[in-house]
């Protein structure tokens, strides 16, 4: 999560001063970077996968599920265990990685080295994935687990959640009337972003899920839990700021940026050809971020509640959003420079390609930006899309500048630039090449919540792989309005069982250049275009580089309304397709497996991934937070009033470790055949 300095974090009445030093080196180190690898061309495909885990500890005595805050001590351990495997390993192995995140009880793994493009690399992923889980496992006490759950279900209630205890008075950082301040990771950057968020805005995060009414669930919910008479910090006395509205009725109330950084994700990152490649599938993806936000929901409880939306995404989007009253549009502008629609942490704002299908109309949404950034940005030689795009970024303030990195060299270090663009947290990030590195243009999808198996992470893993390569391999054209594509259909997809019960905008025509009738979906890409008796050469591995994008041969028109290039679709048919008037995300992956050498054992595997997506999509297996939420309300300690009590929250997660390692076997949830964590250890690549 963003860069780990170790100096002297500023206040925000210090940061402050800084913003527009940062800013500003921050724009000369991307010009840096662009001058230098704007023309680079040629990259292969490397990917990899960020996985979160939160550590819990079982009492089993007390029926009492904690969650471990001993991220610095195991963070060590592992460090030390991962040192002495790599010394034992053959050059072309590498060992996984953990790191630290915002919350104390969380560890995130990767790889250690990106996946390439071949065969081999993307049936390694399972396993590498389950490698890492079974390390991790192996060095922690035997009442604790490592744990892929999106949201921790009694984040935050009254009495023990964490192991040791902790009293929330000490929430210095916060102020948050129910999270300890030892809940964070004690490095500088997260107490003060945490800190530096709350002032910045004039008052703590306050975010409101709707809760889940259920026949005894008391009406109006005027939450018990809430200690309303605390008085320590400002806005405590008589907890004047929930009840003046910040805690709403029928609500699960939550006023701190550990609830929405304290949850777990699953992350993917690609590196592209080249800087145009990167824009293209930047787009190509962003109508994907909701609809696998949908496919993935798997938190539907917060603070021992039940709520009735099945995702992370508006509890993260709240917990770090520093703006004003001002910015929030709830005075007129004054101090600040921009009425801000949205948080720091939301959805994709802007179609960044140059390609001829991105049309103006499809960016729909009101876009603020730094005029004065991007007229700079515009002067050095940067197109319109790009220019707006970054000066859009940097409206933002820094949040945590450190006094020993304020005076940077901007030829060698991007670390100001970083500072903007690593605390833009939205469904995608179009990365640049970081200095003095061999990484080239990437591209990060950043929607999904993280499943509770392997399986399920690898399985969505290899398929955003995979459709991103279709994407790039057919042309295809997924463009819909962002006010559609992203703003309305992320809004649905939160929603409870929106996999089953939603519709999501989507486009009809996928192809940009229309086909004849007799031609495969693969003589679309204008690489792998068949002639007659000629057998097409299937390919050894994922390609990376593809042949600029092809106009129509009649040029290109724009004659079609916007409106009619999209419709209402249900999840069932944007994955597995509506007949011969839509082929189906799946469709396109299957075309794509057809232009590779791929053998009947690799095949095999492949298919049980992709039918996990298929399953989800058409309701035969149920997603994380529909089995959790029917786990809740079956369970003999549930009384039908939207509480999730401790006995309840213990079962859970033992069930939970149960399906990981294949103990439990849970077929509304999993195929028949998962095997689990048990049988299966995981490998090395």
């Amino acid at each position: 999560m963003g860069l780990l300095y170790l100096g002297t974090p500023l206040t925000w009445d210090e940061a402050k001063k800084y913003a527009e030093h940062v800013r500003s080196h921050g724009i000369t180190q991307f010009l840096n970077t662009w001058d230098r690898l704007k023309d680079r061309h040629g990259d292969e495909l490397l990917w990899g996968d960020e996985i979160e885990y939160m550590v819990v500890s079982f009492d089993e005595d007390q029926k009492n599920a904690k969650l471990s805050l001993r991220q610095t001590e195991i963070l060590a351990k592992l460090s030390i265990i991962v040192n002495d495997i790599c010394a034992d390993c053959p050059t072309d192995v590498s060992v996984p990685t953990f790191h630290p995140e915002y919350g104390r009880y969380m560890l995130e793994s990767t790889p250690g080295s990106p996946y390439a493009g071949s065969i081999p690399d993307l049936l390694a992923v399972e396993g590498n994935m389950r490698y890492r889980r079974t390390l991790a496992r192996k060095h922690l006490k035997p009442n604790e687990a490592p744990i892929t759950l999106t949201s921790f279900p009694r984040l935050g209630v009254q009495g023990q959640f964490t192991e040791p205890y902790h009293d929330p008075s000490d929430a210095v950082s916060s102020h948050s009337l129910f999270l300890p301040e030892e809940i964070t990771n004690p490095h500088a950057r997260f107490p003060t972003l945490t800190a530096n968020i709350r002032r910045r805005r004039g008052s703590k995060v306050a975010i409101n899920l709707p809760l889940f009414i259920d026949s005894q669930t008391p009406r109006p919910f005027i939450d018990p839990s809430i200690p309303w008479n605390r008085n320590l910090y400002p806005e405590d006395p008589g907890s004047k700021e929930a009840k003046n509205g910040a805690a709403l009725p029928d609500h699960i109330y939550l006023d701190a940026m550990g609830f929405g950084m304290g949850c777990c994700c699953l992350q993917l990152t690609f590196q592209a050809c080249n800087v145009s490649d990167a824009r293209r599938m930047y787009d190509g993806l962003i109508p994907l971020g909701p609809i696998l936000l949908a496919l993935t929901a798997a938190s539907p409880a917060y603070r021992g509640l039940l709520a009735d939306v099945d995702c992370r995404w508006n509890v993260i989007a709240g917990s770090v959003d520093d703006r004003t009253e001002e910015e929030r549009g709830l005075k007129p502008l004054k101090n600040d420079r921009f009425k801000i629609p949205k948080s720091r942490y939301d959805s994709v704002d802007l179609y960044i390609s140059n390609d001829w299908i991105n049309r103006p109309e499809y960016n729909d949404s009101y876009l603020p930006y730094d005029e004065n950034i991007y007229d700079r940005l515009r002067k050095h030689g940067l197109d319109d899309l790009l220019s707006k795009h970054m000066a859009h970024l940097f409206i933002r303030d820094p949040l945590v500048v450190f006094s020993e990195t304020i005076d940077q060299d901007d030829n060698s270090s991007t670390d100001h630039f970083e500072n903007i663009q690593s605390t833009n947290w939205q469904t995608l990030r179009f990365k640049p090449p970081p200095p003095n590195s061999s990484i080239g243009w990437r591209v990060e999808f950043r929607s999904m919540e993280v499943q509770i198996t392997d399986f399920e992470n690898a399985a969505f893993a290899v398929f955003i792989v995979l459709i991103s390569r279709a994407i790039l391999n057919f042309n295809l054209n997924l463009y819909v309005p962002i006010s559609k594509a992203i703003r309305a259909s992320m809004f649905l997809a939160q929603r409870r069982d929106a996999a089953q019960s939603e519709k999501f905008y989507f486009r009809k025509d996928v192809y940009a250049v229309r086909r004849s009738g007799a031609s495969s979906v693969t003589s679309s890409s204008g690489c792998n275009s068949p002639t007659e008796d000629v057998p097409v050469k299937k390919e050894k591995k994922l390609r990376n580089c593809f042949p600029p994008f092809p106009l129509p041969e009649n040029g290109v028109s724009r004659t079609s309304r916007v409106e009619d290039e999209y419709e209402e679709m249900t999840m069932n048919e944007i994955i597995n397709g509506k007949g011969d008037a839509f082929p189906g995300l799946l469709r396109l992956v299957y075309d794509y497996l057809e232009t590779l050498d791929i053998d009947k054992e690799a095949s095999v595997t492949i298919e049980k991934y992709l039918d996990l997506i298929r399953r989800r999509a058409n309701g035969s297996l149920q997603t994380p937070a529909t089995w959790i939420r029917n786990f809740i309300r079956s369970h003999p300690d549930y009384k039908h009033d939207s509480v999730v009590s401790q006995e309840i929250n213990y079962d859970l997660m033992v069930a939970v470790d149960e399906i990981e390692r294949g103990v439990r076997r849970e077929p509304d949830l999993l195929p028949k055949d998962y095997a689990g964590g048990d049988q299966d250890k995981g490998r090395l690549r």
